[in-house]
């Protein structure tokens, strides 16, 4: 009986896997089987431009042309088939004792499609099932240096993967270029995600990539992340809300120093402030919030690393902090492969790979 469902992680490698159904459709189901080492033979029953991946068979057109031709594989996975052969593969499967499949087909529609995914603040097992699915489905993902990415191989199995991260003063690929990049590739037809760290809505300029879309009629979506403004705290023990301590939470970025306004604000508003990046305008931020009135002895963690194996956590209060942080090293999120060097445009990572 056919099987409607298959478990890549079984050993393909070496076997002889016969795919129905046209490269369009199948061309996630191509890149998948080529990546787990199969020998890929492709039948379709239209006209088909030559794929490098896989050989192409002949479409048989009776009972014994298709028990000829699932004879001489190990496995056959149908894409796209006509609801007038089905009986026929079916039948000569079942004679031949060979396993069948079925895997859902790749939408050929134009335009494609942009995706807008939250990765979290990187721990894999923070990625949403929604952002998972999102990644099956992608024909390409452009990734950022801070979303989670070790992986995608796995999670985007025949996706292109594209580098486009940006290090703190450094925009290897400017954000014009990445919205452009979006568009361009979802008016070629293409199933499109944007994978960045966190939430996309949370300091991420995934407003900017909506924006961008929407301006030029290509349709895009969002799936929500774990932002590390919440994660992070909670990972080192620290509510950002807490009854009868904190009843609200401000998140900041820390990129640029505050105005004399905002900080006296902060002051006033009370309850927790949350600073992503704030590293570098910490000595300001310290300095002004005394300024303004804050407490000399109101407690400051300063969270490293988050989700990394070699997080830390120093505590420190207002008065303090600045030679606290020094004392200790204290650095913004940097991972260890961006100290290898800084690319001069899109990183490409072909499917397959």
């Amino acid at each position: 009986m056919p099987n409607p469902t298959l478990d890549i992680g079984l050993n393909v490698t070496g076997r002889r896997v016969l795919i129905i159904g046209g490269s369009r459709p199948a061309r996630r189901v191509i890149a998948r089987y080529r990546a787990a080492g199969a020998v890929l033979y492709l039948a379709a029953d239209t006209y088909e431009v030559p794929n490098p991946l896989v050989r192409a068979v002949a479409w048989p057109h009776s009972p014994r042309g298709w028990r000829d031709l699932v004879s001489a594989v190990d496995l056959v996975v149908a894409v796209d088939l006509p609801a007038h052969d089905e009986p026929l593969l079916v039948a000569a499967c079942a004679e031949k004792s060979v396993w069948l499949t079925r895997e859902a087909a790749a939408p050929v529609s134009r335009p494609g499609h942009v995706t807008l995914v939250g990765g979290g603040p990187g721990d894999d097992d923070l990625l949403t099932v929604a952002a998972l699915t999102a990644l099956r489905g992608a024909d390409i993902v452009y990734y950022d240096r801070l979303g989670p990415h070790d992986r995608l191989d796995e999670w985007a199995p025949g996706a292109e993967l594209v580098n486009v991260g940006k290090h703190p003063g450094h925009h290897a690929v400017p954000q014009a270029e990445i919205e452009q990049l979006l568009v361009t590739s979802a008016r070629a037809g293409l199933t499109v995600v944007r994978l960045k760290g966190g939430d996309p809505f949370v300091f991420g300029r995934g407003g900017e990539e909506m924006a961008a879309c929407r301006a030029a009629g290509v349709p895009v979506t969002v799936i929500s992340g774990v932002t590390s403004a919440i994660s992070v705290p909670a990972l080192a023990g620290i509510p950002v809300t807490h009854r009868d301590v904190s009843r609200l939470f401000t998140v900041l970025s820390g990129h640029l120093p505050l105005s004399e306004e905002e900080l006296a604000h902060l002051v006033g508003l009370g309850g927790t402030i949350v600073v992503l990046m704030g590293v570098g305008t910490l000595p300001h931020l310290a300095s002004g919030l005394a300024r303004h009135g804050m407490r000399a002895d109101m407690p400051i963690a300063i969270i490293e690393r988050g989700f990394s194996a070699h997080q830390r956590t120093t505590i420190a209060d207002i008065e303090t902090v600045v030679r606290v942080a020094g004392e200790v090293g204290a650095r913004s999120p940097r991972r260890a492969r961006d100290r290898r060097g800084r690319a001069a445009g899109p990183v490409r990572r072909r499917r397959g790979r």
